[in-house]
């Protein structure tokens, strides 16, 4: 299943992409009188829930895409208006220099063990969003990833149960200001800028994902591809990384892991070379199975 955040007059609510347009959750169990407890109305209470939730939602969704007049739910996804497809994770963990090529562009080590920081919420946007370019960088980079969502707590959990774990999987580009990034060793300032997250355009449950290591993965800058790789190249595939990082911390439904950028980022071309995001450039991150998320950027007001 195929799960989306509709912005509605700056409220999100749940959708489900189908083959024929989205479906507006809450507007389909109006227009089929269905009681509003008796439906998922956001992405997290379909985590939360599992697959309990995940079956009703499916049931609910078969119902209203036979009845004859659809009209009132049935949206067509040109003219959607995306929320980031996770809303309020509890969680946002992302693991550096985890693609092996990616290390070796940017003449870093390979990491003994998964290089994690964090984000924050406020660096969340949708599929189809301006992302403003903060003042104070000149050194905006894009950075494709695939992200894990967690979907049950996870405590010491050994790799070969990991991804049982998890609810699905969706894109983000891990945008990075690249001189705030590197003007102290944390790197936490150059990544949690307004927007630095766009995250979508759907949140794809696990099993139409299979092996979340043998993704393609790409990226293109105003129609030039940039990055152009596979998730087989991590470091740290992601049942390692969902097992090692709940060996520190408990992982809770609806957090979200940003697992790492393959090679073709800015950073990693030679300094006379490098050529930063600016005004009006089309960012799009594209991985197999996942569909396509794109964002303008646009100088910060």
């Amino acid at each position: 299943m195929k799960l989306v955040t509709l912005e509605k007059n700056g409220k999100y609510t749940l959708g489900v992409k189908t083959g024929e347009g989205i479906v507006d959750v809450s507007a389909s169990a109006a227009a089929m009188s269905v009681d509003e407890g008796k439906v998922p109305h956001s992405v997290h209470d379909v985590i939360e829930g599992g697959e309990a939730a995940v079956l009703e939602l499916q049931a609910h969704v078969n119902r209203a895409m036979a009845l004859a007049d659809r009209s009132s739910f049935l949206l067509d996804e040109s003219r959607v208006s995306f929320g980031p497809c996770v809303t309020n994770p509890g969680k946002i963990i992302c693991v550096g220099l985890n693609y092996r090529k990616h290390a070796e562009e940017t003449n870093a080590p390979i990491p003994e063990y998964p290089i994690l920081f964090n984000k924050f919420n406020n660096t969340l946007t949708g599929h189809g969003a301006d992302v403003p370019l903060p003042r104070t960088s000149s050194k905006v980079d894009y950075e494709a990833e695939l992200v894990i969502v967690i979907g049950t707590t996870a405590k010491y959990v050994e790799k070969q149960h990991a991804l049982k774990h998890v609810f699905g999987y969706c894109n983000v580009n891990d945008l990075s200001a690249r001189d705030l990034q590197m003007r102290t060793h944390q790197w936490l300032l150059g990544k949690s800028c307004d927007g630095f997250s766009p995250l979508g355009p759907y949140l794809v449950t696990a099993d139409e994902v299979g092996d979340p290591n043998n993704l393609s993965i790409r990226c293109s800058v105003n129609g030039e591809v940039r990055q152009n790789s596979n998730t087989s190249d991590m470091i740290f595939h992601c049942d390692e990384i969902v097992s090692y990082i709940s060996q520190h911390m408990t992982l809770s439904p609806g957090d979200i892991i940003l697992t790492g950028t393959p090679e073709g980022v800015v950073l990693g071309y030679p300094e006379e070379k490098q050529v930063y995001l600016k005004d009006g450039d089309v960012v799009t991150i594209e991985i197999e199975k996942l569909g396509t998320l794109t964002n303008r950027m646009v100088n910060e007001a």
